[in-house]
């Protein structure tokens, strides 16, 4: 699913990293513009979210120009996901995960100068049509095998037709290895009602930058980490609002039984012999994400 992003020419690029490193040169004591405030949620809703912040200033009064504001989630150092940007301090996402939890921060950027990121707030957004529910079994993540439960519960106010739901469990297959054997060892509603599917992406072949003629083939290099997910839908079935599907018993292995490591896949929780609420499990109905993402 996707998120608002930020983009630019390359002349406006060009033109704003030269001024950033002018600021940095002639403010060697930090950043030309305030810190804005944290953000505040106004509305929470399914698919949206409303945030207000206190404005960013000025450091040092002169040539301002206009501050933008970018609102960002921080998916590691000096790495983040843009989901919007504005000039006001109001901003209405959409297109966001229901009853997903999102650490969202404010940065200014003016081409003048910029600020530090604000400090995160996490928001988890309302409940949508439906929610998973994930219980680790595999106590180990470096062993041969991926085991946990899955539960798939209603959480809208009409019934929910399980054939239009899709549930994925977001993994990294390591090694350029996509070899995957699914299973359903057990399922309240019955494994006969439940299918699965293992699809990956073949990331572009040769050193990034590079141009290959012709198309490199479509595999994976030896060795590149492919990311993939293993789907769940189901044949048929209906939950009625509040009902959930029971426990699935799921354990996949690869076709040689060789280690799987577990710690760098997207949905991967440590065990920790309960349920819990895995918003990076994502979950569709009729097309719609109802329930997770994964750059959260």
């Amino acid at each position: 699913m996707s998120a608002r992003r930020v983009t630019v020419t390359a002349t406006i690029a060009l033109a704003t990293l030269a001024s950033l490193l002018a600021v940095n040169a002639a403010r060697a004591d930090g950043p030309a513009i305030s810190t804005p405030g944290a953000p505040t949620v106004v509305v929470n809703e399914p698919h949206q979210l409303t945030l207000s912040w206190t404005p960013s200033t000025w450091v040092e009064p002169g040539n301002e120009q206009p501050i933008n504001y970018e609102v960002q989630v921080p998916l590691g150092p000096n790495t983040y996901r843009f989901l919007g940007s504005t000039t006001d301090t109001t901003i209405t996402l959409t297109d966001l995960a229901p009853d997903t939890t999102y650490r969202i921060g404010i940065a200014a950027r003016a081409l003048g100068g910029y600020s530090d990121t604000s400090p995160t707030t996490a928001v988890r957004t309302a409940a949508g049509r439906a929610t998973v529910s994930y219980l680790n079994l595999d106590w180990s993540p470096t062993n041969n095998q991926i085991q946990h439960l899955l539960k798939v519960t209603n959480t809208g106010t009409e019934p929910l037709d399980l054939s239009t739901v899709q549930v994925r469990y977001h993994l990294v297959f390591e090694g350029g290895n996509t070899s995957l054997v699914p299973n359903c060892d057990w399922a309240a509603l019955g494994c006969d009602r439940i299918r699965q599917a293992v699809q990956f992406f073949i990331p572009p072949g040769g050193p990034p930058g590079t141009l290959t003629t012709p198309a490199p083939p479509s595999y994976p290099v030896p060795g590149t980490p492919v990311p993939g997910w293993v789907e769940l839908t189901f044949t048929d079935g209906t939950l009625a609002p509040g009902q959930s599907t029971g426990p699935i018993q799921l354990r996949h292995h690869r076709h040689s039984w060789s280690a799987i490591d577990e710690r760098d896949d997207p949905s991967w929780l440590a065990a920790t012999g309960k349920w819990t609420s895995n918003d990076r499990i994502t979950l569709d109905v009729d097309g719609v994400r109802e329930f997770g993402d994964t750059y959260s």
